[in-house]
């Protein structure tokens, strides 16, 4: 898919030198998986402690299960 942005010019030349990427296009593709990464791991972390914990459940039961 053919996109066209209007980017700051500098923030894709510096991406380039730190990310190691080749090409602008790997750049951003790069920046957009780790922003979504980013983004659902924040998701889960909103979770802790807004779920219910079953006391009954015995992790330790479960690791030793073949």
């Amino acid at each position: 898919m053919t996109t066209n942005l209007a980017i700051d010019p500098d923030l894709p030349n510096r991406a380039l030198e730190v990310s190691g990427e080749r090409a602008k296009k790997d750049v951003v593709t790069k920046a957009l998986q780790e922003f979504i990464t980013r983004r659902e791991q924040r998701r889960v972390a909103e979770l802790m402690g807004k779920l219910e914990r079953d006391g009954a459940f015995d992790y330790k039961a479960e690791r030793s299960r073949t």
